[in-house]
């Protein structure tokens, strides 16, 4: 079997070639495979599912000895897939304290780190076509309104105030 990783592989049912297919994955599509859901309001807001995670990201512990625990991403291990926050540690029997990795399935961003622009290009771009039109057309709204407005004003303001019709 080969060794090297396979750009055009699809799917297998085979648990072997999946691991194969992880285990052998360049940083660029593991960075993918770090992906964690979205909270509710931000699925509405980029109307994505999920997206990869990021260190600054805030986060919720979904399931674990950590479940409903708020933290921001500290650190991204890449070649083990997993994910460490901030002050969420363990402590050895030693008395030191142990960062926890966490798989980034179990947890939920709940606010993103848009410093990046390229995080931001990520997001917008991720966005789907029906959210992009829906802010078009909000947009196309807005700017109706917006003109009729205008025109309302300016017919009251072309009416002489204290006239009547012509025709009394």
């Amino acid at each position: 079997m080969k060794n090297s990783f396979s750009t055009s592989w699809i799917s297998s049912v085979q648990r072997r070639k999946q691991h194969k297919y992880r285990a052998n994955a360049p940083f660029h599509v593991r960075h993918k495979f770090l992906s964690a859901n979205l909270s509710k309001d931000l699925r509405k807001k980029y109307g994505k599912r999920n997206l990869p995670l990021r260190t600054g990201d805030e986060v919720l512990v979904m399931r674990g000895a950590f479940k409903k625990k708020r933290a921001k991403v500290s650190s991204i291990d890449l070649t083990n897939t997993s994910v460490s926050l901030e002050n969420i540690q363990r402590t050895k029997k030693d008395g030191t304290k142990v960062n926890v990795k966490l798989h980034p399935s179990v947890l939920q961003i709940q606010t993103l780190d848009l410093g990046d622009k390229e995080r931001l290009n990520a997001v917008n771009r991720k966005a789907t076509p029906k959210t992009v039109e829906v802010k078009k057309q909000n947009n196309k709204e807005e700017k109706k309104g917006e003109k009729k407005e205008d025109e309302k004003k300016e017919i009251k303001e072309k009416k002489p105030k204290g006239q009547k019709n012509a025709s009394n």
